[in-house]
């Protein structure tokens, strides 16, 4: 009998245990599109925990668990920071049976408050009571206020990908229920814990960075004091910032060392597991598989979600390959002033570049597992080589090419190996002839070769033309015709990029290091990270005095040459005058100043970079409008055309047409089926033509023009959609009373398509000559 009744009790505990568990999985797994997020952004359910206890919990993507944590750290009504009271995790490598409330990791998040209490009176957990207390209060567990704030953190075997946060204690009081710590403790007024136990992620990068680009000790706190004592005095944690800390840092950054092994590979795979949260995709070395390492710190994961959404995402694909073990591929995004920031470094033999497809999809979802909407409008490549197929598979939007590399390959090499202007200015001037005609698709590579035979007296560059570019001209050639090109801005701004990672990271004194991964591995996750953090740094200039080579910043060239006037370009003959303020109003003289394979006589033009008074003059010539359309330009006239001349079911036109005959259906179903005559019909056609045209107007208006030239366009936006005739599937239609006459109806609107066809195309030209302004802008 007591055997019977066992075994019913059991049965009764495993039905509400599974019942528990049913009721957990159905919860939705939420995650708010935010960088980081609190317990006020989540919507928690009661579900019967053990003991008869109501347990408030909430399902997010394991990946997000940080985030959480730092959003719930930064409470404005009770600033704190969360520590890892307790952790069981189980070993990776074993399997183990898929139980529905099996567990593979535990993690109790505590408030750093608690949960002893060191005040006077508090008590102190036994295992902590042989504490003795320092005479000074900078230990940590003098801050120990017996705060019981904490939650638990469950990633289950059932569902590894998902995290199970039970928060039943939300609240940051003490065993009495009072208020411990923060604002709303009155006996912590005047005292640290007023305040987070430690001051903030973005203060201590900022310091890191300060410390790695050479910034002493003394000048960091002699700063941000001053900035203390501008504001009035200390308002939150970090404005408690005090020089041990800052010594304590500058100490650890001295006494590093990139090579924790001699071992090359070993030491790469020791950094990797001791920064997990700056890896995004590692494969090891081995006979199998080539290395490749993904590094994508924090603060550039935000910046890739917050300048990479809607906007485009640039390649940089070759950089150290003649110096470094293995060259870097650096994706960019492009700030509020265009400049380029790196939000991911991929370091692989470049025989493993073919192989792009795991570290891409693996960089995808990390930034999709933070904000699941995010998507790039655009993908920039420097590589005819690259793979394109993978990038559009996997960032699901279209590819462009920049010409970048290959003109500054050029110039630089002929600025090197040709000392007569005359000659480098022809050199160039060929050179860019014959790129212009193969972007228009008026030649081929051989136009390449044709050219070398009239540059016999200059023996030094033709050889290194036939020896590097001859092999493979025929790649970037039909990249040059099979893809649209990027804008010259992208081009500016990727120059300046590659410069600036020539000074901040191939300046050591000993070339040995260049060899090693590890170096390599070191210095972009520190100082070169340093560098780029700081170039986004609002407080930049209060440390200009302390800049050194490696600090180049500054606009691009695109953006210096919009700050020229137009005054100070005259223009005379096959060369011009440039008046630059930037260089102390000095005067730079530029040879075939129409073209971007121009010669000028600045510093930065002499580097092999396109400068500010090239770009400056291509605009002036650009305004003129006998001078020839640019190739971007040309290919978006292309873009019309094409536009115009798809096919009808695969064109913008049918899901107009589509939706005008349903809209044509509704209207006349809601009239009731009246009398039917030609005005009735007439009325019905000029209000759904109307609709049609402004919804066009109003997609349109999404473009970034100005306000006139948005207008203009917008006004003739239905003229240009009615250059292309619409077929409509009349399966669409409704069988009702109704549907001949929707069927007349939209006939009728496809025959007044069909009549302005040509009084369309009149207008393309016009919104072409818009475009043309839009562009020039």
């Amino acid at each position: 009998m007591a055997n019977a009744e066992q075994r019913y009790s059991n049965q009764n505990v495993t039905e509400v245990k599974m019942a528990r568990w049913d009721q957990i999985f159905s919860l939705p797994v939420q995650n708010p599109t935010l960088p980081e997020f609190s317990s006020a952004d989540l919507v928690w359910s009661k579900v019967e925990g053990y003991r008869d206890n109501i347990d408030r919990l909430a399902l997010i993507p394991y990946t997000r668990v940080d985030d959480f944590v730092r959003g719930e750290s930064s409470n404005k009504d009770c600033p704190t920071s969360f520590h890892v009271e307790a952790r069981r995790r189980k070993a990776k490598e074993k399997t183990y049976k898929a139980k529905v409330d099996g567990i593979l990791e535990y993690i109790l998040y505590w408030c750093s408050f608690g949960p002893d209490d060191n005040r006077k009176g508090g008590s102190v957990r036994p295992c902590r009571s042989t504490y003795v207390p320092k005479k000074n209060n900078a230990g940590r567990p003098n801050s120990k206020r017996g705060c019981r704030c904490h939650f638990i953190v469950k990633r289950l075997i059932a569902e590894p990908t998902v995290a199970l946060i039970i928060y039943n204690h939300d609240k940051h009081v003490d065993e009495k229920g009072l208020p411990c710590h923060g604002p709303q403790d009155k006996k912590a007024a005047g005292t640290r814990a007023m305040f987070a136990p430690y001051i903030s992620e973005d203060l201590r990068l900022r310091v890191l960075s300060l410390l790695y680009v050479g910034v002493s000790v003394e000048t960091i706190m002699q700063r941000h004091n001053e900035s203390v004592e501008k504001q009035g005095g200390p308002s939150n944690r970090d404005d408690l910032l005090t020089h041990r800390y800052v010594r304590r840092l500058e100490r650890s950054i001295r006494r590093s060392t990139y090579e924790l092994d001699e071992d090359d590979d070993v030491s790469v795979s020791m950094w990797v597991e001791s920064h997990h949260s700056h890896v995004f995709f590692y494969q090891g070395f081995s006979d199998a598989e080539p290395f490749s390492l993904g590094i994508q710190t924090e603060w550039q994961l935000q910046q890739m979600i917050r300048f990479g959404n809607c906007r485009l995402l640039a390649s940089d694909s070759r950089f150290g390959t003649n110096k470094l073990k293995y060259p870097i591929h650096s994706l960019v995004v492009f700030d509020s002033e265009n400049k380029a920031i790196p939000v991911a470094w991929i370091i692989a033999p470049r025989v493993s570049s073919g192989d792009a497809y795991r570290w891409m999809r693996a960089l995808c979802n990390r930034v999709h597992a933070k904000d699941p909407l995010w998507k790039v409008a655009g993908f920039v490549v420097d590589d005819p080589f690259a793979d394109i197929t993978t990038i559009r598979d996997v960032f699901q939007c279209p590819v462009l090419f920049s010409f970048w590399r290959i003109r500054h390959a050029w110039h630089k090499n002929i600025i090197k190996r040709c000392q007569d202007t005359e000659t480098r200015v022809e050199i160039s001037r060929h050179l860019g002839q014959a790129v212009d005609k193969v972007c228009r698709k008026q030649g081929t590579a051989t136009l390449f070769e044709g050219l070398m035979e009239h540059f016999g007296n200059s023996p030094e560059f033709v050889e290194y033309f036939r020896a590097v570019w001859s092999p493979r001209i025929g790649a970037w050639t039909s990249a040059l015709q099979t893809l649209p090109l990027a804008s010259q801005e992208i081009c500016a701004a990727m120059e300046l990029y590659h410069y600036q990672m020539t000074c901040r990271l191939l300046n050591e004194r000993d070339s040995e290091a260049y060899q090693r991964t590890d170096w390599l591995v070191d210095k972009l996750g520190t100082k070169v990270h340093s560098y780029f953090w700081l170039d986004e740094y609002s407080g930049k200039d209060d440390f200009a005095r302390y800049w050194k080579e490696e600090w180049v910043s500054g606009l691009t060239s695109f953006r210096k040459a919009l700050s020229i006037p137009d005054s100070d370009a005259v223009i005379s003959g096959m060369s011009a005058k440039v008046t630059d303020k930037y260089d102390g109003n000095e005067i730079h003289v530029v040879w075939s100043p129409s073209s971007h394979f121009g010669v000028c006589s600045c510093s930065w033009a002499e580097k092999g970079y396109i400068c500010q008074h090239m770009i400056k003059l291509a605009q002036v010539f650009r305004g003129n409008r006998t001078a020839k359309e640019s190739v971007s330009l040309l290919q978006y006239y292309q873009a019309l055309v094409d536009l115009l001349h798809l096919p009808p079911r695969d064109s913008l036109f049918r899901d107009y047409a589509a939706s005008l005959a349903v809209s044509v259906e509704k209207q006349i179903n809601a009239l009731g089926d009246p009398p039917k005559s030609d005005a009735s019909e007439g009325t019905v056609q000029k209000e759904v033509a109307g609709e049609v045209a402004t919804d066009l107007a109003g997609e349109l208006s999404k473009m970034p023009m100005s306000r006139d030239k948005r207008r203009a366009c917008s006004e003739n936006a239905e003229d240009a959609i009615s250059c292309s005739e619409m077929e409509m599937d009349h399966s669409l239609c409704s069988t009702k009373a109704g549907a001949e006459d929707v069927t007349s109806t939209v006939q009728n609107e496809t025959d007044i398509v069909t009549e302005n066809h040509e009084r369309g195309a009149k207008r393309l030209k016009f919104c072409s000559t818009r475009a043309r302004e839009y562009v020039d802008e």
